[in-house]
């Protein structure tokens, strides 16, 4: 869509630019990546393989419950056989570990998630590096983003992986681009660093977070900006160079109802490309959840 930005400093008689941003849809793009995995999943399935997906959610957290929804729905939708474990917010440390030594031993499954985070009390790090790294569709564990900091072949981390989809498909040009993310989490802004600046993806990145000194102009020097610093509507047009990508990472829950990090309707006048919320990145992570899935039961059956 086409939008007039106001300038207070441009005559009447002017013409005021006009800038479209183009509405990165990870949903259009989750969908093509679930038909390839439903392909490779019935490839598997005449070889007399089945693929199972496996997750662990403790507790009743509402976000959560959602999300381990839509990783149930997507997996069935490609064939993947869904194994469902859930445990009250009441249970101990050594009984989640030892559900997940369960499915480390159960040849059913493929491909393991810990839902996180955990109930209070409870170590999620210590339930992640509890899943057989053969089995980490999260790409969470600690010997496979070891692997991914030595280049090497592992689960990549769900919705880092899924942001470079999404940029690919849509022709985002990423080599010699300059990429500013805000937020270093493992889940996502440590391991995006990684996946940007290597070889063949070959961005100039920049890791920003809550002490990074004069944010906003650090974010203007970025062609692609992305926000995970968990804070809702954070980013406004101020920080965003005129024509740069923005992937929002931010899922907020407020009276409004779901917001990214950046102030969409403020950005979206500025930005070249920028990602919805809902829409955008959300979709990905479960696709890429899918991908390892699969690639993971393709790795076993050679």
């Amino acid at each position: 869509r086409t939008r007039a930005r106001c300038c207070h400093h441009v005559h009447a008689q002017e013409a005021l630019p006009t800038l479209s941003a183009l509405i990165l849809s990870g949903s259009t793009v989750a969908a093509a990546v679930r038909s390839e995995v439903a392909e490779r999943v019935a490839r598997l399935n005449e070889r007399g393989q089945s693929v199972g997906l496996a997750t662990v959610l403790v507790g009743d957290d509402p976000g959560s419950q959602i999300y381990v929804r839509s990783k149930h729905r997507a997996a069935e939708a490609a064939g993947i056989v869904s194994i469902d474990r859930r445990l009250p917010g009441s249970v101990s440390q050594a009984e989640v570990l030892a559900t997940i030594a369960e499915l480390n031993e159960d040849d059913r499954v493929t491909g393991m998630i810990v839902q996180l985070p955990l109930p209070d009390g409870l170590d999620g790090g210590a339930a992640v590096e509890a899943v057989d790294p053969g089995k980490d569709s999260d790409g969470l564990h600690p010997f496979n983003l070891g692997r991914l900091v030595l280049s090497r072949p592992a689960p990549l981390p769900a919705t880092p992986s899924g942001i470079l989809r999404m940029l690919d498909y849509y022709g985002i040009e990423t080599a010699g681009k300059t990429a500013v993310i805000v937020g270093r989490s493992f889940l996502v802004g440590r391991p995006l660093a990684l996946l940007l600046g290597a070889k063949g993806v070959d961005a100039t990145v920049i890791q920003a977070h809550s002490r990074t000194p004069d944010l906003p102009g650090v974010c203007r020097e970025a062609d692609i900006l992305v926000t995970a610093a968990g804070r809702p509507n954070l980013f406004n047009a101020t920080y965003v160079k005129p024509g740069a990508t923005v992937v929002d990472v931010g899922i907020n829950r407020t009276d409004d109802g779901l917001v990214g990090d950046a102030d969409f309707d403020a950005v979206v006048d500025v930005a070249g490309a920028i990602t919805p919320v809902p829409g955008g990145v959300g979709p990905m992570t479960i696709a890429s959840l899918m991908v390892n899935t699969v690639a993971l039961a393709e790795a076993k059956d050679d």
